[in-house]
C-alpha cells in the first residue's frame, strides 16, 4: 500500500507541474510585439525615426532595407500604411535651390560679360576732328550726287552689265599684289597661295582677268579681302582717330598709311604721265559705282545722322577685317623677335 500511495503522489505532483508551464505558442506574440514600439513611433512622426529608432533611420535611404522593413511590418500587421520615406522632391529641393542659385549667378555674370563685350565691340572711334570731317563728308556727298552718280548712271545706260562686271574683274585682278603681299605679311600662306592661283587662272583662262573662273564651284578659290591697313592692325597697330579725306572718304591714321602702301603695290599707280593714271583711276571708280548705285543712298536715307552712321559703319567694317586677319596664324614679329 505504501508503494502504491507513493506512486500516486508522484503522478499527482508531475501533473500539477506540467499544468503551470507556459505554452510555447503564447510566447511568440510577445517577441514579435517587441518591434511594435519603434514602428508605431515611426508611423506617428517620421521626424522621430532618427531620435528613437536609429536602426530604421540609418537604412531609410536604402531600397533593400526598406523592403526588409516593410516585410517586418507586414509580419506584425500594424503601422504598414503610415510608413513612407519623404517624397523625392522634398529630399532634392535643397540641392535644387542651391544649384539654381549658382546657375542664376553664373548666368548673370555671363550676361554682364556679354554686355561688356558688346559695348567694347560697338565703342565709337575717337573723332577729335569732327568739324573738319563733317565738312569733308558734305564735300564728298555733293561730289557723289552732283558728279559721280550722274556719270555712273549715264555709263550704266550705255554699257551693259556684263562688260561692266568684266571691267570690275579686270581691275580686281590687277590688285593681286596688294592681297598677295598682305597675306604674306600676315603669315597667311594658304591665302597667299590661293591668291597666286587665282591670279594665274584668271589671267590665263579668264582672258586677262575679265572673267573670274577661279571663283567657280569647281576651283573654289575665293578672293582674300586683305590690304596693308589690315596688316598693320593684325600687327597690333591701333586704328587711331577718325578722319575723312576728300575724294578718298573715311579713313584713320593707320588706314591712311595703308592707303599709301596699297598705292605702291597697285600696278595702275605706275602709269605715266600722272593724268593718264588719274584718268584710269577715274574710269575705275565710275565703273565700280555703276554696279553699286543705291547702296550709299540706302545708308543715308535710313540714318538719322548719315555722318555718324557712316563713321560707325566704317569703324565696324575695319575692325572685323582686322579680327579676321588675327584669326589666321600669328604673323612673325619684326626683327626676328619671338
Amino acid at each position: 500500500m505504501k508503494g502504491l500511495s507513493f506512486l500516486a503522489l508522484l503522478v499527482a505532483f508531475l501533473a500539477g507541474g506540467c499544468a503551470h508551464r507556459p505554452s510555447p505558442v503564447s510566447s511568440l506574440p510577445s517577441s514579435v510585439a517587441s518591434f511594435q514600439p519603434p514602428l508605431a513611433l515611426a508611423a506617428s512622426n517620421s521626424e522621430q525615426i532618427a531620435l528613437k529608432s536609429p536602426e530604421v533611420s540609418v537604412t531609410s535611404g536604402s531600397v533593400d532595407d526598406q523592403k526588409n522593413l516593410n516585410e517586418v511590418q507586414k509580419g506584425t500587421g500594424e503601422g504598414t500604411e503610415t510608413i513612407a520615406d519623404p517624397p523625392e522632391s522634398s529630399k532634392s529641393s535643397p540641392e535644387m535651390s542651391v544649384k539654381s542659385g549658382n546657375e542664376g549667378a553664373d548666368s548673370k555674370e555671363n550676361l554682364e560679360d556679354e554686355e561688356k563685350g558688346e559695348e567694347k565691340e560697338i565703342a565709337p572711334i575717337p573723332d577729335p576732328l569732327e568739324p573738319f570731317n563733317r565738312a569733308m563728308f558734305h564735300f564728298n556727298d555733293k561730289l557723289y550726287f552732283w558728279v559721280l552718280k550722274p556719270v555712273a548712271q549715264g555709263y550704266n545706260k550705255v554699257v551693259p552689265e556684263a562688260p561692266r562686271v568684266g571691267v570690275n574683274n579686270f581691275f580686281s585682278n590687277l590688285k593681286f599684289p596688294i592681297r598677295f603681299v598682305s597675306c604674306l605679311f600676315q603669315a597667311d600662306f594658304s591665302g597667299a597661295a590661293a591668291e597666286l592661283g587665282r591670279f594665274a587662272v584668271n589671267t590665263i583662262w579668264g582672258v586677262g582677268g575679265l572673267l573670274d573662273p577661279s571663283s567657280s564651284q569647281q576651283l573654289n578659290l575665293p578672293k582674300r579681302d586683305a590690304d596693308f591697313g589690315q596688316t598693320l592692325g593684325v600687327y597690333g597697330v591701333g586704328q587711331g582717330f577718325y578722319i575723312v579725306w576728300p575724294i578718298l572718304g573715311p579713313s584713320s591714321p593707320r588706314d591712311s598709311v595703308g592707303i599709301v602702301g596699297d598705292f605702291f603695290l597697285y600696278p595702275v599707280s605706275y602709269i605715266s604721265p600722272w593724268y593718264d593714271w588719274l584718268a584710269v583711276r577715274g574710269y575705275e571708280e565710275v565703273n565700280t559705282t555703276s554696279l553699286r548705285i543705291g547702296d550709299y543712298e540706302f545708308l543715308k536715307d535710313a540714318a538719322i545722322d548719315p555722318y555718324v552712321a557712316l563713321r560707325d559703319a566704317y569703324r565696324q567694317y575695319r575692325q572685323k577685317k582686322v579680327e579676321a586677319g588675327r584669326g589666321k596664324p600669328e604673323p612673325p614679329k619684326p626683327g626676328g623677335v619671338r
